[in-house]
């Protein structure tokens, strides 16, 4: 499509007076190549809405840049409907409010910056979302709590729901309790579960089909296009899934130092529970009726050796089973230890009910020993509030273990490292570590990639229900530790993004975090050397392979984070509006002063989820930093190419300095590893350094996290310290 581009400058919020507004005018028409150049004191009014759409109408305009405010702002003000491209460019918060008014530095930065949007407004093409026909049923695995009332909250807004369980009935685990803890005000007595209930609902809705003693045979496809075999043999498609396959207790076989599997009369609260609903608690080794009953708290969990990760619901339960030993005998005593109480928010009133028991003792310590003597177990407790030891016999013992996600593994599988050729455990992040539950048909696993523990890898601030696999949605505990009214909230939250997905599928758009981006990669299949760098290195697992190895992509799985356009060595990979091209032309439309004006040039990569809009916080602050760095926004610090590097140095640059999100076990990378992924093959720019015969120094690699906004100008400066001692570039002006 021909471009006829359209430059429109705002004066407003202190850009006219830091800026020479009638010199960016000009920019725009000369370097810019724009056929109209105007400048407007406030863009963002009618009037210069106005102003923009009389031009696309009457002047035939569809290219559009707009140097105004942040691109983070003003979203739903600045859009203009295809075929015209919009690109904004960031003169307010960094240029105007980040650095001395009416300087000559000042205003080089401005122009550049309108250089930059330019180019990038003339390379950029308007996406065409990637468009099929979506299937919108939403498909439920597990039929516990969570699953049902993900099933119920999914068919409530009108979607079909199909609800997988593996075993004969549903209810999971709320089959095997007797009671609940209250879940409604005043939190004072125990609840029914209501499961029965539940299972009527769920059974009843003509929207959802249940299937009940079967499992997934396979899941292939992509969102909106999910197809799904049962092992019963029945097949059908679905647009999402939600995964609420639910916990197993941590086995307590690995607990022999509380006694269990030593003593009879030691037993897990999963057993206790099931002794309450099945009739009297007694012990286990007579039958005799229990007087007398030890509750130990964390057996297992917050401790690095088993689980290191507190389980949420075990302090409640405590606090319930020892009701039930009050209420069967009130003559009863039980006993509590516990290292910390957490009993969150209204479930604090529950806790001072059961206190009111004069039968129950509430202690904080640590279990240092369980022994037999006679017909008693003498439970030894140390580090008490009251700094002295103290025992207690008891008839039964409890532990209060932890729960284990059912995507956790009771055996790790292995693999032959290519390398060394041993045998290695299959990493956690790999899809090949977790228990089957949906035998996805992807080239990087079966199942969801999960952390080291078996919970599902997502960005757990930002999106709690995402998985690696796009359009795949955990819920309940199979997600985190909950208790069953908290995941009956998780079952909506994710029954809202399981629809979403299908939402924005059939519009062609990404599901998140870009959810506004209908683009989608383009692959030019004429130069692909079968590396498998893109295939290996999505972290979303978007491309499958056929036998010859090429990279097939699935673009509904596709996160629109360009981690592949930085992985490949060929640069044959791109999208309509983000391409190694487009963002290259941009480096090379930066002006490089003469090395004997003294205005050294640095190039910042910035990551867009963190470090940019930290920059913009540090321009709302009104925090100057050096005006010789010139910023480019990246889908992710992982999207980076290292022809990049390249041309910044070809092109003259002193220094390139890449900042991106803070990776590692607490990462906070979008798109999970890609920040993780630039830092690895940032190894490789040294080569490209020792070819341009550059210094190493010339080059860093930072990790920011938003809050960390006011460090990012002093990342700048000192960065600047270090070009200015190993001086210019020996390329400038070649």
């Amino acid at each position: 499509m021909d471009k006829k581009l359209g430059v429109y400058i705002c004066s407003g919020c202190g850009i006219g007076e830091a800026l020479d507004i009638e010199g960016l005018v000009k920019v725009g028409r000369s370097d810019g190549k724009a056929a109209i150049s105007k400048a407007h004191p406030c863009l963002c009014g009618p009037e210069g809405i106005a102003l923009i759409r009389n031009d696309i109408a009457g002047e035939g305009v569809n290219a559009v840049v707009v140097a105004a405010c942040s691109p983070r702002v003003k979203m739903e003000v600045f859009q203009f409907d295809p075929p015209v491209y919009l690109e904004r460019v960031n003169l307010r918060e960094h240029v105007a409010w980040s650095h001395k008014p009416n300087d000559e530095d000042t205003q080089m930065l401005a122009e550049d910056y309108l250089r930059m949007g330019c180019v990038r407004a003339q390379k950029a093409e308007v996406p065409e979302p990637f468009k099929e026909k979506i299937d919108q049923t939403i498909l439920v695995v597990g039929g516990g709590i969570t699953g049902m009332t993900a099933a119920l909250e999914a068919a409530a807004a009108g979607c079909e729901v199909r609800l997988v369980e593996k075993e004969p009935t549903l209810g999971g685990w709320l089959n095997k309790l007797h009671k609940l803890y209250p879940k409604h005000p005043p939190y004072r007595d125990l609840e029914d579960t209501g499961i029965e209930a539940k299972i009527k609902e769920v059974q009843s809705n003509p929207k959802i089909k249940v299937y009940t003693g079967t499992e997934i045979e396979k899941t292939a496809g992509a969102p909106g296009m999910f197809d799904i075999t049962l092992k019963n043999g029945e097949t059908f498609r679905v647009g999402s899934i939600i995964q609420a396959t639910g916990f197993k207790p941590y086995d307590a076989k690995k607990l022999d130092y509380l006694g269990y599997g030593k003593f009879p009369d030691v037993i897990t609260n999963v057993q206790m529970e099931q002794m309450a609903k099945t009739g009297k608690i007694v012990r286990p080794s007579d039958g005799k009726e229990v007087e007398s009953v030890a509750f130990i708290q964390c057996a297992g969990q917050r401790d690095p050796n088993h689980l290191p990760y507190c389980s949420s619901i075990c302090c409640m339960t405590s606090l319930k089973q020892a009701l039930y030993v009050v209420q069967q005998n009130p003559e009863a005593s039980a006993y509590i230890f516990y290292k910390d109480m957490r009993t969150p928010a209204q479930y604090e009133d529950f806790y001072k009910r059961v206190q009111e028991e004069k039968g129950i003792f509430l202690a904080k310590g640590e279990v240092k020993n369980i022994a037999q003597e006679g017909d008693k177990l003498a439970v030894e407790v140390d580090d008490t509030l009251l700094g002295e030891a103290i025992s207690v016999n008891v008839d039964l013992v409890v532990l209060a273990t932890g729960l284990v996600p059912n995507s956790k593994p009771e055996v790790v599988k292995t693999q032959i490292n290519p390398e060394t050729k041993e045998e290695v455990p299959v990493p956690a992040d790999s899809g090949r570590y977790a228990e089957p539950a949906l035998n996805l048909q992807y080239r990087q696993g079966p199942e969801m990639p999960t952390l080291k523990y078996g919970f599902p890898d997502s960005h757990f601030i930002c999106f709690p229900y995402e998985t690696r696999r796009t359009g795949i949605y955990a819920a309940g505990c199979l997600r985190q530790p909950l208790d069953s009214a908290a995941c009956m909230e998780d079952a909506a939250g994710a029954a809202l993004k399981a629809i979403q997905c299908t939402v924005l599928t059939a519009q062609g758009r990404a599901v998140h975090p870009r959810t506004w981006d209908k683009s989608y990669p383009e692959l030019f299949m004429q130069r692909c050397t079968q590396c498998k760098r893109c295939t290996e290195e999505c972290p979303f697992g978007m491309y499958n392979e056929d036998e010859k190895a090429n990279p097939l992509p699935n673009p509904t799985r596709c996160r629109r984070c360009a981690i592949c356009m930085g992985a490949c060595p060929e640069r044959i990979i791109s999208f309509k509006d983000y391409s190694v091209d487009i963002i290259g032309s941009m480096v090379k439309a930066i002006e490089i002063p003469e090395e004997d004006e003294e205005k050294p040039r640095v190039l910042a990569f910035l990551c867009e989820n963190d470090a940019y809009p930290a920059l913009d916080i540090a321009g709302l602050h009104r925090i100057q930093y050096n005006p010789w760095v010139r910023v480019i926004p990246l889908r992710c610090l992982g999207s980076m190419n290292l022809v990049w590097i390249s041309d910044a140095f070809n092109k003259g640059f002193d220094g390139v300095i890449l900042v991106g999100c803070v990776h590692g076990d607490d990462y906070q990378c979008h798109f999970i590893k890609g920040s993780e992924l630039a830092k690895i093959r940032s190894s490789k720019i040294q080569e490209t350094l020792q070819r341009l015969m550059l210094e190493s120094e010339r080059v860093e690699v930072h990790q920011l996290q938003i809050d960390q906004w006011h460090e990012l100008p002093k990342i700048f400066d000192k960065f600047m310290e270090v070009i200015e001692k190993v001086g210019p570039n020996p390329m400038k002006g070649m």
